[in-house]
């Protein structure tokens, strides 16, 4: 009754509402929603490894649960509950699988611990597929946080076989310490490390910032407030963040994927506007693609772009959400523009990642526990029939 009521209330929602430039769907195309797991405690992030059925999901709290045979399995793939600081905007906040996880069975994973720092770590699997080695815990990078807040938290790999951690400003507002545009600190950035030539970790020779005094050389772009969440997109070359704001703009900037050394310009910008309301200075700054003010919602939530076979009118469509808004919409890159802006689904609840699993298909987690994937109407209506 649960998944009747669902489709029920979200066919009564303005599905296919179109964004602020009046798009509307392609083939008045129809999105809808289709739980396929609920229960869990504040999942944060879901994940496939490459070439396996199975979904992983992040739970805040400490905790990677199963998705298996469209089942949540009972026991954890990985507890660290112990270890974790949980709470607001800290825990337990991604996973990502070594691009050779099949023969390696390593996965990285990105929380905070008890003392409120960022921890990178990596584990292994066990002989059982469905269970991590919790001893296998190996330290790859700790990064101090000042604040309780803006940790960013995702790792994941890119198509050059490096492993990519989202840091934040280190928190409370308006990144009082400067570290948006300070190079000589990790935080404000998107850092780049090799963890297969070295132990942890070797510094890529081709870091923007490698052999630059006074700059750290783990960081491959800075001016970033708290890219929550990041994407690659293989096929187009592109690299998408989604960019938390600070009172009044959402953000999300798209560049190519190798363009290492980019400034995303917080805090002299705030979406496209100059942060504080003065003027400023933008030379060298990448702009974002698209923003929407706090009228429309109040955390952005990226984000990744559809690559699936079961609606192939929105491949290399990037969806997002808002955490507050509930409206989940998409757009594609064309010619370093955001173009075909739609808007698919309201009510969505607090959608706090996507993801997609390794066919491509797209997922979304809500903070209410909840795990949807994304499907064409006709596709979850039909399942309602005899």
């Amino acid at each position: 009754m649960r998944f009747l009521a669902l489709l029920l209330a979200l066919a009564c929602a303005d599905s296919t509402a179109p964004a602020d430039d009046g798009t509307t769907p392609p083939g008045s195309l129809e999105l809808r929603l289709v739980e396929v797991a609920a229960g869990l405690q504040s999942p944060v992030h879901v994940a496939a490894p490459s070439g396996d059925a199975r979904l992983f999901v992040v739970e805040q709290p400490g905790r990677i649960r199963i998705i298996r045979n469209g089942a949540l399995l009972e026991r954890a793939f990985l507890d660290i509950t112990a270890q974790v600081g949980s709470g607001g905007e800290r825990g337990l906040l991604s996973v990502a699988f070594h691009p050779n996880y099949a023969a390696n069975g390593r996965f990285y994973v990105n929380y905070t611990d008890t003392s409120g720092d960022t921890r990178v770590e990596r584990y292994t699997v066990s002989a059982d597929a469905d269970v991590a080695d919790a001893a296998s815990a190996s330290l790859v990078l700790a990064v101090a946080q000042p604040f309780g807040n803006h940790n960013g938290g995702q790792v994941a790999f890119g198509p050059d076989g490096m492993l990519y951690i989202g840091m934040g400003d280190g928190g409370s507002g308006g990144d009082p310490l400067e570290h948006g545009q300070n190079l000589a600190t990790l935080l404000g950035a998107l850092l780049r490390i090799d963890v297969d030539a070295g132990e942890p970790y070797a510094l890529p020779s081709d870091n923007p910032f490698t052999g630059t005094l006074a700059a750290r050389a783990e960081i491959w772009a800075y001016g970033l407030r708290n890219p929550w969440r990041f994407h690659f997109d293989p096929p187009s070359g592109l690299l998408y963040i989604a960019d938390v704001g600070q009172n009044q703009w959402e953000e999300i900037h798209v560049e190519p994927a190798d363009s290492g050394g980019v400034n995303y310009g917080w805090n002299v910008m705030e979406g496209r506007h100059c942060y504080g309301g003065g003027s400023c200075d933008q030379s060298g700054l990448a702009l974002p693609v698209l923003e929407y003010s706090h009228g429309d919602g109040c955390s952005v939530s990226g984000g990744a772009v559809y690559r699936g076979q079961l609606i192939p009118e929105l491949r290399g469509h990037y969806f997002y959400a808002d955490y507050c808004g509930g409206w989940i919409r998409s757009f594609r890159m064309d010619d370093g523009a955001a173009v075909d802006r739609l808007e698919w689904i309201r009510g969505a609840g607090n959608v706090t990642s996507f993801g997609t699993d390794a066919a491509g298909e797209m997922y979304l987690v809500t903070g209410a526990g909840r795990v949807f994937r994304i499907e064409r109407a006709a596709l979850a209506l039909q399942r309602l029939r005899p």
